[in-house]
């Protein structure tokens, strides 16, 4: 299940974005798990980003993965796989600055930011950094 929060003034396609959510979820196995997608303004995302990443600037997206209680376990819960955090204003800049169309750089963004809650990262490896890359532009090309 994929829930999505639009915090900001942009005009989103939720049902597009649930559907590309859900082909990347369904892809890795992970399709009965549940992910919430926030929408924020780019100086919520630098306040985001300055605290917990240590960057006082805005990003395109951050993920933050579901934490267990300090006994280890969330029963009702253990499915939720975290939150997907994504600025379009930011967006909207990179991808003008890019030549890209916004809706397939925040595609992109999407599926990098599920993929992080999944477990990829690009910063331990260049070999981890590619394997990502990947999977974003094999969840990305059916639809761009």
């Amino acid at each position: 299940m994929i829930e999505i929060n639009n915090l900001t003034d942009f005009v989103l396609d939720k049902k597009f974005l649930k559907k590309v959510s859900q082909a990347v979820l369904r892809g890795e196995n992970k399709g009965r798990h549940i992910v919430s997608v926030a929408f924020i303004k780019e100086k919520e995302m630098r306040g985001l980003n300055k605290k917990y990443l240590n960057k006082n600037k805005p990003t395109d997206v951050l993920s933050f993965s579901e934490t267990k209680d300090f006994m280890g376990k969330i029963k009702e819960f253990e499915n939720i796989l975290g939150e997907v955090v994504i600025c379009p204003q930011f967006i909207k800049k990179n991808a003008k600055k890019l030549g890209l169309l916004f809706k397939k750089e925040l595609s992109r963004a999407l599926i990098h930011g599920i993929l992080h809650l999944l477990g990829y990262s690009h910063e331990k490896s260049e070999q981890k950094a590619k394997e990502m890359k990947g999977k974003e532009n094999y969840y990305l090309f059916p639809y761009f």
